[in-house]
């Protein structure tokens, strides 16, 4: 980096004011929070200064939906890169036309003209880059799974509790945003009467892999208590009916060995077929099964029982999804019937818009805080705990 001028130091102390003044915000006076995620409109044709992002790891995701989502943004800039070495860097740097690239993270949390990371990187890095992110006084997008353990996300927690100027965010679980809206309606409206009961299914539909390849999320040291897709599932589970407590789990490794990119045998022990059974606050069990070996199954399913209701909630026919259509029914009906779902009312993805309107202090972030981010990871690992020990484990985790 080239030593900094006079010149440029004065807008930057401003810049830092402005960026951390929580300018005027009134997206949050003029809609509740459950219609913030649609509210896109809001005038920010005053903002002069935009916010300067740094991107640390590069994959698919970052490069595919991320950097294409802070690049609509006009009030947004994407100023340096960092992947996994100097080489990579180069390269997304000249693909998405930014300015610097670096050959690790530590040397762009050291450019004093980045105000804020997306820290794409997998997430056994997560706890580490955002401590020294905001050592360095950098707004923090982090991508899920927030950490590797619940601890380092509970440490996360309290650094960014110690940096209440800077903007703190989690990427959000969007597999659920076609039903969230209408499952959170019919639920506050008490369509189901009391809660009883609800069935998850999150399962894949293929058999057994038994020549399959290594991945990282196949490792414990890079994906943590990580294990399929609980933690986005428990995430939404959340937006529906809040945390829950009293978990038990049981989980089986039918895979046990992946090859490597050199073609070796590799012992897997992160568990590929898991069974979840915890409650509600008002006492409802709820029962969770996730599989990446339930060849030919009837794919994701999601059931929700109540005194006077029934909610069904079922993959689109002939695809395996996170769920696209809602079916009910109300004591004294013979059927289920499809509910009407417009795609109008539908919640949509724009986590990086959130994150800057959040820095420019136009928005409140809801999607997702550090204090979400702790729950799913609290349950996350509550479910390895009960299965290892076969015991009712109890939230809040004990650390």
């Amino acid at each position: 980096m080239k030593e900094e001028t006079k010149a440029t130091k004065k807008p930057k102390i401003k810049r830092r004011d402005f960026l951390s003044s929580a300018a005027i915000p009134v997206a949050a006076a003029l809609a509740p929070p459950a219609l913030l995620a649609q509210n896109t409109q809001q005038d920010i044709s005053q903002v002069e200064n935009k916010v300067r992002v740094g991107i640390i790891g590069a994959g698919a995701v970052v490069r595919n939906v991320m950097i294409p989502g802070f690049r609509r943004i006009p009030e947004c800039e994407i100023v340096a890169v960092a992947n996994r070495s100097l080489q990579s860097s180069s390269r997304v740097a000249q693909e998405f036309d930014i300015p610097r690239s670096y050959s690790n993270w530590q040397e762009l949390l050291d450019d004093d003209e980045v105000d804020a990371v997306l820290i794409g990187t997998w997430p056994y890095m997560h706890h580490t880059i955002t401590l020294a992110s905001l050592e360095k006084e950098k707004h923090v997008l982090c991508q899920a799974r927030m950490s590797n353990t619940a601890a380092e996300a509970h440490a996360m927690l309290a650094a960014s509790s110690q940096h209440p100027e800077l903007i703190c965010q989690l990427v959000p679980t969007s597999t659920s945003y076609v039903v969230d809206r209408v499952l959170q309606n019919l639920l506050e409206e008490e369509y189901v009467g009391e809660v009883l009961s609800v069935e998850v299914q999150r399962v894949q539909r293929r058999f057994a892999d038994f020549n399959g390849q290594l991945h990282w999320r196949h490792n414990r040291e890079f994906s943590g208590y990580n294990t399929l897709n609980i933690g986005s599932t428990y995430e939404s589970m959340m937006r529906w009916f809040g945390a829950g407590n009293r978990i038990m789990a049981m989980t089986k490794v039918h895979v046990s060995s992946r090859r490597d990119s050199s073609g070796e045998l590799r012992p897997v022990s992160i568990p590929d077929h898991l069974d979840v059974l915890y409650e509600l606050d008002n006492g409802a069990q709820v029962h969770m099964k996730f599989s990446a070996t339930s060849g030919l199954s009837q794919g994701n399913q999601t059931w929700i029982f109540g005194s006077e209701g029934t909610i069904h909630i079922a993959g689109t026919p002939g695809r395996v999804d996170s769920g696209q259509t809602i079916f009910v029914g109300r004591r004294g009906d013979t059927q289920l019937v499809e509910l009407a779902n417009p795609r109008e009312q539908q919640a949509i993805y724009r986590v990086e818009e959130e994150f800057i309107r959040a820095i420019l202090g136009l928005e409140e972030v809801t999607m997702n805080t550090f204090e979400t981010g702790v729950k799913y990871m609290e349950w996350t690992e509550a479910v390895i705990r009960s299965s290892e020990s076969g015991a009712v484990v109890n939230l809040p985790l004990i650390i």
